[in-house]
């Protein structure tokens, strides 16, 4: 008589309530965050050509759309801010009348439930793209870290007099979340969360981002502050770094390119984590969709689960809006 297997995981797979029933890994609309871009004017909804379904919105705009989001169940937002004058400095980044603040405050008054996390750098209010004040040495121009530090610091504090709840530093400046941190505790913003934007690599996968935000270097580029990919040893020390220096939450960017990163941050630190699922990983998803090759929503849905799987308590995506009704 022929010998069948007794073990049968098939067993566990034979129809759609087995199989969700038994998931271990389970997207919500609440672990998403949403990005938006904002820029000064009214009425404006400019689609972003390499990214599709995204748009540069003016602060009304802007408002409907997280009005629509919170209506699908999505309950934070990531602000980036697109102004009309940039300087060597990006001082435009710390004003109180500008459209991430604006909008960050439009946002608390109208829907007070909705989680407003602003991005904390210069690289879209900078003349020349780089992400601080730049400085002439021996070779070509850089970003000098220390001055930056103190606009950064402004920056973080003009957007909690404006109501974030969450200020998320991306610059790479080295003590940059110390100096947000004693900035925000002076000026009595004690409660405003830190996600830092710890383990952020200088990657390929940004260029969708960088046109979206009209933040691209002018000149050279960002591998003298954003870490190597080649250089996995850096991981730890960047994220215990930031934890010292009192960062409430973490980040992981990019994040489907990146998931031993995400494990090896889950396993070592007990903080929040975030990934960021970046430009290039969402329209590469969207290209190969539209050329037929995958389902998008079977696509869309299969890597955000992985980001999680990997240990990513939050996930920060441009399919926000999608999956939380796909979900």
């Amino acid at each position: 008589m022929t010998s069948f297997p007794t073990n049968r995981l098939r067993r566990l797979r034979t129809n759609q309530t087995m199989r969700d029933i038994l998931a271990s890994v389970r997207l919500h609309a609440d672990e998403l965050i949403a990005p938006l871009f904002v820029r000064e004017g009214s009425g404006v909804s400019s689609p972003i050509e390499s990214m599709p379904g995204q748009f540069q919105l003016s602060v009304d705009t802007a408002l409907e759309t997280a009005r629509r989001w919170a209506g699908l169940g999505l309950r934070s937002v990531l602000l980036f801010g697109i102004p009309d004058k940039k300087d060597a400095v990006g001082s435009e980044a710390w004003n109180d009348a500008a459209a991430v603040q604006r909008l960050t405050s439009e946002i608390k008054n109208a829907i007070p439930d909705m989680l407003v996390i602003t991005d904390v750098c210069l690289c879209e209010y900078t003349e020349h793209g780089h992400c601080g004040t730049l400085v002439e040495g021996d070779g070509p121009m850089d970003v000098d870290n220390d001055a930056t530090l103190e606009s950064l610091a402004r920056t973080a504090a003009s957007h909690a007099r404006c109501g974030a709840d969450i200020v998320a530093p991306s610059a790479m400046m080295d003590g940059q979340v110390q100096a947000i941190r004693s900035m925000l505790d002076a000026d009595g913003f004690a409660n405003t969360a830190i996600m830092s934007y710890a383990v952020k690599f200088a990657s390929a996968l940004y260029g969708p981002f960088r046109q979206a935000a009209e933040g691209a270097p002018s000149s050279g580029n960002r591998k003298t502050y954003q870490m190597d990919y080649r250089s996995p040893l850096q991981i730890q020390s960047e994220a215990a770094l930031d934890v010292q220096e009192g960062a409430d939450m973490l980040m992981v960017k990019p994040a489907w390119t990146y998931l031993d990163v995400i494990s090896e941050v889950r396993r070592n630190f007990d903080l929040p984590l975030a990934a960021y699922h970046v430009s290039g990983e969402f329209s590469v998803l969207h290209a190969a969709a539209a050329n037929g090759w995958i389902d998008l929503k079977d696509a869309a849905i299969e890597v955000t689960s992985a980001i999680k799987r990997a240990g990513a308590d939050l996930i920060i995506t441009y399919f926000a809006e999608q999956l939380a009704q796909w979900i």
